[in-house]
């Protein structure tokens, strides 16, 4: 009986330093970037030529309207 709890002492002790000698692997460890965040530039705010040109395209319309004779 006392063979046997010594060798099951031994068994025991053999296994739990195995699994922690192999616990953290042998792979290298794998590092990520640092994480950088993105930032979106706002669109500029809509030009002049948006009301411009329909303005410009009325009152040469008018101009040629009013130009005509009959």
């Amino acid at each position: 009986m006392r063979a046997a709890k010594t060798l099951a002492i031994a068994a025991l002790t053999a296994a739990t330093l195995s699994g922690q000698a192999i616990a953290g692997g042998f792979s290298t460890e794998m590092v990520e970037p640092p994480i950088v965040p993105v930032y979106v530039e706002p669109e500029p705010a809509g030009s002049s030529w948006g009301w411009v040109v329909p303005v410009v395209a009325l009152a040469a319309l008018a101009a040629l309207a009013l130009s005509e004779e009959d």
